[in-house]
């Protein structure tokens, strides 16, 4: 199948519901201009030395996520044009990407990844902390990001039952914290769903789903 008849499909599945991230790491420049081509306008990528060489290379409406576990050190390399940092899991993390922000003049958003597999190298906060985290005092300080969301990865299972449920659990903290009025948070984003689970995902009320093998075949 090629890429342009996978994401017309994608995009088919998810219409209306979600948004399509395709997840590029690993992948050459010239897939990525494919997938371009056929409509895609947000791609993420997982390691920022990849994220800083494609994204010159690539047109300038792209939208540039980073998914992958970021470090304090690297968000200055990416601070100057990246979209949506989704994999925030630590309130250190935040306040370096608001430091970074506040230096290129911009303010970053934010997605808050939470820990909801039944896995140890998962990276994310626990949904405790991220209540703690949201009624903080002190984030009102942070006026260079803005939190729009959750995001969180299943654990890799062929049980359906148990990824659903793991989905389901992080859409029932979504709902619950939407209400949460503060200047940088405006909870409107759900991102959870890869290539083996997105459909589930978008049952269980994803509004962003990242997508690489289903669309450029396996590594």
């Amino acid at each position: 199948m090629s890429i342009a008849t996978a994401i017309q499909q994608i995009d088919t599945q998810i219409a209306g519901r979600a948004t399509l991230v395709a997840v590029t790491k690993t992948k050459p420049v010239p897939m990525l201009q494919e997938a371009y081509e056929a409509g895609c306008r947000h791609f993420g990528e997982n390691r920022v030395q990849e994220l800083i060489e494609k994204q010159p290379l690539l047109p300038a409406d792209v939208r540039w996520h980073q998914i992958g576990h970021l470090q304090t050190n690297k968000v200055k390399y990416i601070a100057p044009f990246i979209s949506l940092i989704e994999s925030v899991d630590s309130e250190k993390l935040l306040v370096e990407i608001d430091k970074q922000a506040q230096r290129h003049n911009r303010v970053i958003d934010c997605l808050l990844q939470v820990f909801i597999a039944d896995e140890e190298t998962k990276f994310g906060f626990a949904p405790s902390e991220v209540i703690d985290l949201l009624q903080a005092p002190g984030l009102d300080d942070l006026t260079n990001i803005r939190i729009v969301g959750l995001m969180g990865i299943a654990t890799n299972t062929d049980d359906e039952a148990q990824v659903r449920e793991e989905f389901r659990e992080l859409k029932q903290l979504f709902d619950a914290l939407r209400p949460i009025e503060r200047p940088n948070v405006a909870l409107t984003e759900l991102s959870m769903g890869m290539s083996s689970d997105y459909l589930i995902a978008l049952e269980e009320g994803s509004t962003m789903v990242r997508v690489g093998s289903a669309i450029f075949g396996q590594r």
